[in-house]
């Protein structure tokens, strides 16, 4: 028998992570296919897989500080650090309504366990406790609660964890037994799933993520939920065949039903989301708004995406907006037939730091990722990404040293859905650039692909950032609020002004040669910095070009490229 904790406390938090990310991963096909309310979507257990995956790499994370000595305890964080990072993780990474609700459930959760006076560790009572309590707060972030879904398996599985005595693993037993009978009886509650034969697609996914949680507490793997109700299921394959993957579950309406979803993180005051909800309930359905602390996911269907973007405004500063049309051809009416639209042959797919070079990307006919500062893609954004690209060929750029795991996990995903991948070790935004350049959909694929990675290759890369704290690097000591200039990936500059420190990398870049310097210049930047670097090119390298462009708010202030 493997060594269990004995208590909920953050090393549970992080195998129960794992553990529910696995399960899912081995589910999300059965639960994409039974998806069938409100419209059959067939992507309920895909998004429910990304929106636990960012939970599980921010937990990662925390872990990576606290081993890196980032933390009191150098290895071991906290419960509560391990929580409010799940809660977070979910948050940013929420996809779908079922996805959004399970963010919502997760931070209901942290809310019990990582309060001012949280224990080290959670006993069986507080684990109940914090099951209660999310499964409340997430029954009170969507607008319209509907009965015979995951709100009414969530509410089953407090109801029986709070009923139970014992420790940690009974109270996990019984939470996950309670979800599991009222799964079985959402046919009985919803007509739609009754007429299909099966359950709901979202509290099947949050009775996986239970059985996780047993099996991190007790070591002991439950048996399984059934996929169906009682009764025949001539929907359900139509989910499975007919649905194609798209963005989100629960986003194309149903016959007269609204065109657009709409989703975006906002910054915003608790008062304001208060009004928010009123407006954009009036403007349309499907409205789901979590998070709290100055932070919110939203969710909501409407025909006016634009009144629903205004109101995000209006209420604070929304960003990562996400707007989804669904015509009438697209829609997934019951029994409606669809033809998949005719693959492209070839496409890129780029992941770029900022709102400026996603622009770009886009212009140039390219998939583009957006990675926000601290929150890197994860495997299964990818794989949605290359999804959306729609080709028989991708191309995959992922820009960035540290996404090349990643982006080779998604890349052997899609593969064996049938996609011819190429993987381009790209190590900078810059480097994506020089390979976009030269791509060329009429060549033959191993042509292109060749040309591109010569091209990303020969382009040597640089980024001028601030330090945020005391650090050893290459180039010495920096201080919090240092200048660093990186080329390619090590601090060779240490310097006090921005400008001055970014000459110093341009010069250093160009001792060895060069025909083409890029600079993609992020918010932060002054604004003379690109007029200055322009001017040095012109004065002191004949025969150099130079090409500028607006990053936005990207992670460093620069990126400098030299091919």
């Amino acid at each position: 028998m493997p060594q269990v904790p004995q208590t909920f406390d953050a090393l549970a938090v992080r195998a129960w992570c794992g553990l529910a990310l696995d399960a899912l991963g081995r589910a999300r096909e059965e639960i994409d296919a039974i998806n069938v309310y409100p419209v059959a979507d067939g992507d309920t257990g895909t998004n429910l897989y990304l929106t636990l995956e960012s939970a599980a790499t921010a937990v990662e994370a925390v872990f990576a500080g606290h081993e890196a000595g980032g933390g009191g305890d150098p290895g071991r964080p906290t419960l509560a650090d391990a929580v409010r990072a799940m809660a977070h993780g979910a948050l940013i990474g929420a996809r779908g309504n079922s996805g959004t609700i399970l963010a919502q459930l997760l931070r209901g959760m942290a809310q019990v366990l990582a309060g001012d006076d949280a224990p080290a560790h959670a006993d069986g009572t507080g684990l109940g406790l914090a099951l209660r309590h999310a499964a409340d707060s997430a029954r009170q972030a969507v607008a319209h609660p509907v009965e015979g879904t995951v709100l009414t398996v969530a509410s089953a599985a407090a109801d029986a964890a709070g009923a139970a005595d014992g420790d940690c693993g009974a109270v996990a037993r019984a939470a996950y037994e309670g979800a599991r009978t009222a799964l079985a009886e959402t046919p009985d509650r919803l007509d739609v799933l009754r007429q299909a034969g099966v359950v709901d697609a979202g509290g099947r996914g949050l009775v996986t993520v239970l059985a996780a949680l047993v099996e991190s507490l007790t070591g002991e793997t439950p048996r399984g939920p059934a996929a169906r109700g009682p009764g025949p299921h001539p929907r359900a394959e139509a989910a499975h065949t007919v649905a194609a993957p798209c963005a989100d579950d629960d986003a194309q309406p149903g016959p007269g039903g609204p065109a657009f979803e709409v989703i975006y993180l906002l910054e915003a005051e608790d008062a304001a989301v208060a009004r928010l909800r009123e407006r954009l309930d009036a403007l349309g359905d499907s409205l789901v708004v979590v998070g709290g602390d100055g932070l919110w996911n939203v969710h909501v269907h409407v025909d006016d995406a634009g009144a629903a973007v205004e109101a995000g405004v209006e209420a604070g500063r929304p960003y990562r907006i996400r707007i989804t049309h669904f015509g009438a051809g697209d829609a997934h009416a019951p029994g409606a037939e669809r033809t998949p639209a005719e693959r492209v042959q070839r496409a890129v797919v780029a992941v770029v730091p900022g709102e400026g070079l996603a622009a770009l990307c886009t212009e140039a006919g390219a998939t583009a990722v957006l990675a926000r500062p601290g929150e890197p893609p994860a495997s299964g954004e990818l794989v949605q990404a290359v999804r959306r690209a729609h080709a028989r060929e991708v191309v995959l750029l992922p820009n960035d040293a540290e996404l090349r795991h990643t982006a080779a996990a998604a890349a052997e995903q899609v593969r064996a859905e049938g996609v011819r991948v190429a993987l381009i070790p790209t190590r900078s935004a810059v480097q994506g650039i020089a390979a976009l350049a030269v791509h060329e959909p009429e060549r033959r694929f191993d042509e292109d692909v060749v040309a591109m990675t010569s091209a990303a290759g020969a382009t040597r890369y640089a980024e001028v950032t601030v330090a945020e704290r005391q650090s050893w690097t290459m180039a010495g000591i920096c201080q919090a609020g240092d200048v660093l200039g990186l080329v390619d990936g090590d601090v060779a500059v240490i310097g006090q002004d921005l400008t001055e420190t970014a000459l110093a990398v341009l010069d250093r870049m160009l001792a060895a040669g060069g025909e083409l310097v890029t600079l993609v210049v992020g918010d932060g930047a002054p604004e003379s910095v690109a007029e200055r670097l322009q001017a040095r090119v012109r004065e002191a390298y004949l025969a150099v070009d130079t090409v500028v462009h607006h990053g936005g708010r990207q992670g460093s202030v620069l990126l400098i490229g030299v091919e």
